[in-house]
């Protein structure tokens, strides 16, 4: 276990007992949420809870051989592979964790770890990295693409996500601070839960990726092929260009979307991390077409010093500086709209101001996301909450006196 880091060792909060609650740890669940709980642990000692744990007995995790608190659900058959087709028992499952005997509860939510039971006397803290999007902004894509959302079974789905939406916002109230993983999330989070959120960029592992001055011409996107992604939409978009495009990723998608494409773009499946950076480092520019609440993938390309053609919504709005609006510090070009013709007048444009995108300047942006960066903001607003509700905690028993 690390040393906790200065900003968090010197205050009161060292001493206290604290459990951190995520949704699920398996090999397959290796995205932003992930490592952000992998950073939390670099700060803390946190006793770690999840709804399934299929992490510790990984030799290759980080967690390998840590003790877990697990629910329920750990004993489901097919649980490994994603507890998401058991979604009806999610909230119940949170709620049977005791966690009585902590100080402080921390959460990592993208759907239910903010609705553990929390009693008046213990803090919580949620980084939230999403309102759960299947019960909010997702709706309609989930119902549209699920066989559960067609039929009388759609009927019942609906239902069963009307009551999703009802338990997401009374729990909310077991929350006394929300940090949220982009601007864009914290959006969401007061049009959905009336909270306001501190904003708390996550870790992104930039050392990873090494700056390259010399571009190949080639395009390229690594995503998991998912109709969010919006992939199919990206290689519309270079049919017309004509322009290679590499597409990196799997997923039920790939199929239908390879034979849709043309010879100029070119599906290498799913790959390993060293092939990944090769070809993010080499890239003219990295293609990303999906409304992220923050986006890995992007800032991870411009680690490499390759420049971003992406959408201009959501979480990429905020960790992309478009080249119209900065000049010669931009790292990208965004576009307005999920269409084709959008992205292609995109590419055009980036191919226009091409010398104006130095990928010393584009890595040098990337840097401002690293976990250095991440654990002191986490630490210092955990702190500060700290002495917030002890404050108010003595002030309410003092009046309780009086």
């Amino acid at each position: 276990m690390n040393e906790p880091i200065r900003e968090f060792a010197d205050g009161e909060l060292i001493n206290r007992k604290i459990a951190l609650v995520h949704e699920w740890l398996t090999p397959l669940a290796t995205g932003g949420s992930e490592l952000v709980v992998k950073e939390i642990l670099n700060i803390i000692n946190a006793d770690l809870y999840a709804l399934i744990d299929f992490e510790s007995t990984n030799p290759d995790s980080y967690l390998y051989k840590r003790s877990i608190g697990t629910s329920f659900l750990q004993q489901f058959p097919f649980a490994r592979q994603g507890i998401q087709k058991y979604l009806p028992f999610l909230p119940l499952a949170i709620e049977q964790f005791d966690l009585r005997e902590y100080d402080v509860i921390l959460s990592s939510s993208h759907a239910v770890a903010k609705g553990v039971l929390v009693a008046p006397h213990q803090l919580h803290i949620c980084y939230c990295h999403a309102p759960m999007r299947y019960a909010w902004d997702l709706t309609f894509d989930y119902l549209k693409s699920s066989r559960a959302g067609h039929g009388f079974l759609g009927i019942l789905t609906r239902y069963l996500l009307h009551r999703l939406r009802q338990w997401d916002v009374l729990t909310a109230h077991h929350v006394d601070y929300f940090i949220a993983n982009s601007k864009n999330t914290a959006q969401r989070i007061w049009r959905y839960y009336r909270r306001p959120a501190k904003v708390i960029y996550p870790p992104v592992d930039t050392e990873r990726f090494q700056l390259c001055e010399q571009k190949d011409n080639f395009y390229l996107t690594v995503s998991r092929i998912v109709s969010y992604k919006k992939v199919a939409l990206i290689v519309q978009a270079f049919n017309q260009l004509g322009k290679p495009l590499i597409v990196i990723g799997s997923g039920p998608e790939l199929k239908q979307i390879r034979q849709m494409a043309r010879p100029n773009i070119t599906f290498m499946g799913w790959q390993p991390d060293a092939v990944v950076e090769d070809y993010m480092a080499r890239a003219r520019a990295f293609v990303y077409a999906a409304f992220e609440d923050f986006g890995i993938a992007p800032v991870e390309a411009q680690a490499c010093g390759t420049p971003v053609i992406a959408y201009g919504k959501g979480g990429t709005a905020e960790t992309i500086r478009d080249l119209h609006q900065y000049g010669d510090q931009g790292t990208g070009v965004l576009f307005a709209e999920q269409k084709p013709e959008a992205l292609v007048a995109a590419v055009k444009s980036f191919e226009q101001h091409l010398g104006r995108l130095t990928p010393s300047i584009v890595r040098s942006h990337a840097l401002s996301f690293t976990p250095e960066s991440f654990r002191k903001q986490y630490a210092s607003f955990l702190t500060s909450c700290y002495q917030e509700f002890q404050l108010r905690q003595n002030s309410q028993v003092h009046d309780l006196s009086v």
